[in-house]
């Protein structure tokens, strides 16, 4: 009997029987033998034996090693990410969680993690052979605490899904902004919403993390407990431990103005500056926001109020502007309301996905020549590909900083100003136009830099939730919040689990 092997199936704490069948599995696999002693083993093979050991501890509902689901394997959005672990882990609950990271650390096998698969990044939530997926899509709970004050979340939740459950309680949190993406990724990378400019980022508005760390064990971080691993989580993504529960603050809007309107290419221009008048005379009203989309025949305005009115004067430049179609006209609605617009305009469609960030100061002229360049790459691509892609101006205000700080802070350094975080969504069906379509946004990223720095408009912050593949948002923080992220992780985990074996991820060994 090899002492490591019994060591670990003590720690699981597993029921005689499941401890006495594990044992002898493991003491019996030559594989393993190999693996402990240090000698040549296969990692192929030390892959399918822990698929086998989670399968014994958590039952055959849980842990799916033939893969025949399709849906389940193909359950990320964006074709990019469609990758073929060893196996996909369902768990039901938090202690199923810890469970699998104590085998995935005792075998060090390569592991990704699922909460909603939005990201479009290849590796992210998706793992090859040999490798073990946990998805969190089981984790789906959404429950209001008596005082209505706080709704807990799990993290394989959807946000469309949250305000239809905060629907009947007059409430709202702060979120994600399309319905379909989950819980989890979009907290641990910041999360912006309509409403961030008053109310902060979603990381900033959560009360508890329940964390499970690479050790197995769980914690609650909160601003009096694990106040450290607190502030970490607030959008240093997944380098410290699998949430498995957040206890977020609602806020109380629930009423809501709302407008959409279509403007024709050749308006580009004029909503630009419609869009740079309001940045700069308007947002400082925080209940007020304003999405723009500019794609390549087309552009979509969504202005939102956060409480019920009449027209707001606050967006006065945009009724200088004549849209080519009001899709849908001046509304007193809910949030939920509006969600349900935005999950109509989302394509089921399986495709190839990218998006991309970038930060910049306020100012039309800019705007419209980095516009202009993004036009001429995003046209030729369009016209050899096929790909569709989006040029967004997405308002940031001081207030949300202030909010931010208000509530605690967070890592990701957002300076304190009116500014914009440009992003891109591009949608493309064919994996060999992979390069030549991703050409268009890295050049208007490119562009923005230089521009910017140009002109004194640098803005040197990247979004995480809007990060590429070959971006590193995290180093975007400023180098005292990265060193005190390093130090975090390696007090919650200390063998570096999540950087030596989480697959894909915007990870501090990167930096």
């Amino acid at each position: 009997m090899d002492p490591q092997i019994q060591n670990f199936v003590q720690s699981l704490h597993v029921a005689a029987q499941q401890a006495e069948s594990l044992e002898q599995m493991l003491n019996n696999d030559a594989n393993v033998s190999a693996f402990l002693k240090g000698n040549h083993y296969s990692e192929k093979a030390l892959t399918a034996t822990a698929c086998e050991v989670l399968e014994t501890i958590l039952g055959k509902s849980e842990v799916d090693t033939q893969l025949v689901n399709q849906t389940a394997v193909n359950e990320n959005w964006s074709q990019t990410c469609w990758e073929l672990p060893t196996c996909i882990l369902l768990p039901h609950n938090k202690n199923d969680v810890s469970l699998a990271l104590q085998t995935i650390r005792f075998l060090k096998i390569q592991f990704a993690i699922r909460s909603g698969g939005h990201s479009p990044n290849p590796g992210w939530s998706s793992i090859n052979k040999p490798g073990v997926l946990l998805d969190l899509q089981k984790l789906d709970e959404i429950s209001v605490s008596e005082d209505k004050k706080v709704v807990s979340l799990g993290p394989g939740g959807r946000w469309g899904k949250v305000y239809e459950a905060l629907d009947p309680h007059g409430l709202s949190v702060i979120g994600g902004r399309i319905p379909q993406v989950g819980v989890a990724g979009v907290i641990l990378g910041g999360g912006f919403f309509h409403f961030s400019g008053e109310y902060g980022l979603a990381a900033d508005n959560v009360k508890n993390f329940e964390v499970v760390l690479a050790d197995g064990s769980i914690v609650i971080a909160n601003a009096e407990e694990n106040t450290d691993l607190f502030w970490a989580l607030k959008g240093g993504g997944s380098n410290f431990g699998i949430v498995t529960k957040f206890d977020i603050f609602t806020i109380p809007v629930h009423d809501i103005w709302y407008q959409v309107s279509i403007y024709t290419a050749d308006q580009a221009n004029a909503c630009i500056d419609a869009f740079t008048e309001w940045q700069l005379e308007g947002s400082s009203d925080l209940k007020s926001t304003v999405a723009m989309i500019i794609g390549l025949d087309t552009i979509t305005v969504g202005l939102l109020y956060s409480t019920t009115t009449a027209s707001p004067n606050v967006f006065e430049p945009f009724n200088k502007l004549t849209p080519a179609v009001v899709a849908v006209p001046a509304t007193n609605g809910t949030v939920h309301s509006f969600t349900q617009i935005l999950a109509s305009t989302s394509s089921t469609d399986p495709m190839r996905h990218d998006y991309r960030g970038i930060s910049s100061g306020v100012d039309a002229q800019l705007y419209k020549d980095v516009y202009a360049t993004w036009k001429e790459k995003a046209t030729a691509v369009h016209a050899s590909t096929g790909a569709n892609m989006t040029f967004v101006l997405q308002p940031i205000p001081a207030g949300l900083t202030q909010a931010s700080k208000a509530k605690g802070g967070n890592p990701l350094g957002i300076p304190e100003k009116t500014h914009q975080w440009w992003t891109t969504l591009v949608d493309w069906a064919d994996a060999k136009d992979d390069e030549t379509v991703r050409s268009a946004p890295i050049a208007t990223t490119d562009a923005w830099r230089q521009l910017s720095q140009e002109r004194g408009l640098e803005v040197p912050y990247i979004f995480m939730n809007d990060a590429s593949r070959d971006q590193n948002p995290i180093a975007s923080y400023g180098q005292q919040n990265v060193q005190r992220l390093k130090t975090i992780a390696s007090e919650y985990d200390p063998e570096q689990v999540f950087q030596k074996l989480q697959n894909g991820g915007f990870l501090l060994k990167n930096l």
